[in-house]
């Protein structure tokens, strides 16, 4: 299991690259400053949890797997797919209502990250 967690988050990672990418030079001067900026908040976003479930998953692989880990891991990508997801398609096609989507995936990053907590305070 922890080279599934490893290899999603490098993929994942790769993939917060090549959106930025696009952003900074495929986006600049078609879209607003402010949709531009929230889709440069869901790169950075994408980035930062593709490589917390990097983490989770070299954790896994020391420690062993447990169900906090799983749950934490599975939470993150859930928050990458909900909160910059929701970031990249309301900056794409300026449907701002999806900002009220958005702290969905913010809530499933913080709970990610209380599942790493627990099951590290936990001894797994």
């Amino acid at each position: 299991m922890k080279n599934q967690w490893i290899a999603t988050g490098a993929i994942l990672a790769m993939l917060a690259v090549a959106i930025g990418a696009f952003g900074a030079h495929g986006l600049e001067g078609s879209i607003t400053d402010n949709m531009l900026e929230n889709y440069h908040t869901g790169v950075q976003y994408h980035m930062f949890h593709a490589l917390g479930i990097l983490v989770v998953g070299i954790i896994i692989g020391i420690t062993g797997s447990s169900k906090l880990l799983q749950v934490s891991a599975t939470l993150l990508f859930i928050g990458i797919l909900i909160f910059s997801g929701s970031l990249y398609i309301m900056a794409l096609t300026n449907m701002t209502w999806l900002g009220a989507v958005t702290p969905i995936g913010g809530v499933s990053f913080i709970i990610g990250w209380l599942c790493l907590t627990f099951a590290t305070l936990k001894g797994r």
